[in-house]
């Protein structure tokens, strides 16, 4: 059974623009907090992984705009880790208003594991096997929901 992290945040006023409407570049960054807990949900954290010379690098970014988020709304991000290759891994992510329960924006974002110059590596066997592991569910802690595969 796969798993997603469900994150829960409130849009501030700095991430809107003079109109209260969420600027469109704040989405990468909510989708960034997903994916930052649902690694430290899955047992490590991003910091812990960076310590041990995994590092990661965003190469790809898709996001659909399906309505907007305004100033004080109550926002969820869920996240899921969708697959894991011998050199990165692709996360995606629905973010919602959370007192409608309205889809706001669907997103996907591609990492590729990097060497400490910049350059694309093979993501280590066993970190490999830790987030394959993760994605089926097999390694989460309690905070995770599950969902259907």
């Amino acid at each position: 059974m796969a798993f997603e992290t469900v994150s829960e945040l409130r849009v501030r006023y700095a991430e809107t623009d003079q109109m209260g409407v969420v600027y469109h570049a704040n989405y990468l960054v909510w989708c960034e907090i997903g994916r930052t807990d649902y690694i430290r949900r899955a047992g490590r954290s991003y910091a812990d992984l960076e310590r041990d010379g995994v590092l990661l690098a965003v190469s790809d970014a898709s996001l659909r705009f399906r309505a907007s988020a305004r100033y004080d709304d109550p926002i969820r991000v869920h996240t899921a880790l969708t697959s894991v290759g011998s050199r990165g891994m692709t996360f995606a992510y629905r973010i919602v208003r959370a007192d409608a329960d309205q889809l706001l924006v669907t997103a996907s974002t591609s990492l590729v594991s990097i060497n400490r110059d910049g350059r694309p590596c093979t993501l280590r066997t066993d970190v490999r096997a830790w987030l394959e592991a993760a994605m089926r569910g097999d390694k989460a802690d309690d905070a995770r929901t599950a969902i259907p595969s």
